[in-house]
């Protein structure tokens, strides 16, 4: 891990969260690793797509978002910002996504920088690969994530269901579907109801989990 990027996806500064992300940037950092973080509330990503996702369109009559994703692809017409977030997931080695569990997948903020990001063309379609032969195969990707309920809210006994189960669309369906290596997550469970010193015990966990991350089993991805 070399060249990281971070979607940090918390409108709260000060929450436990973005602690996280802020825990990986000093550990990135320490390690000598070059860091580019995308804190999505601090640059107030729109996370709708539509027209204004393109300098120009291709059909002007009838509006087909995938079709004008590869339209811009091919002809350089994407929206500037949208430019910068595909050049930074080009450049990096390893992309995760931090952010707090809502309603059961990404906060709106962060699907929205998936669908306007990860376009076709860019990531996918237009003859190119997916899972195993996708575009980004020599990345690796993770989620660093909170949640609202407590550990025994999940898994096949609890409420909320099992978390593997409620991150496959995630993992399965857009990490690895563009061909990244997927890591298990890093999952903090409703900081909310922890002490301070439990919380920097999380941290500790967290520093260590990143620590030793690349030696983990992928979930979907080559081994390897």
């Amino acid at each position: 891990m070399k060249k990281v990027l971070i979607i940090h996806a918390h409108p709260e500064r000060n929450s436990f969260c973005s602690r996280l992300k802020d825990e990986a940037l000093d550990y990135f950092h320490w390690q000598n690793a070059e860091v580019k973080v995308s804190d999505l509330y601090a640059m107030n990503f729109n996370p709708v797509g539509g027209r204004h996702d393109f300098t120009e369109a291709e059909n002007l009559d009838y509006f087909k978002y995938q079709a004008e994703q590869v339209h811009a692809w091919k002809t350089g017409t994407f929206d500037p910002m949208l430019k910068a977030e595909m050049e930074k997931l080009e450049w990096c080695d390893t992309l995760i996504f931090n952010f707090p569990i809502w309603w059961f997948g990404l906060p709106a903020m962060l699907k929205g920088w998936v669908d306007r990001v990860l376009a076709m063309g860019f990531s996918y379609g237009a003859g190119k690969g997916v899972y195993e032969n996708g575009v980004f195969k020599d990345k690796t990707a993770f989620l660093c994530f909170t949640t609202g309920g407590p550990q025994t809210a999940y898994g096949n006994e609890g409420k909320n269901g099992n978390l593997d189960t409620i991150l496959y669309p995630i993992h399965h369906g857009i990490l690895y579907f563009v061909g990244m290596k997927v890591l298990p997550p890093f999952i903090c469970f409703s900081p909310v109801r922890l002490t301070d010193e439990e919380r920097k015990s999380e941290l500790a966990r967290y520093r260590t989990y990143l620590e030793e991350c690349q030696s983990q089993t992928p979930l979907f991805g080559p081994a390897h």
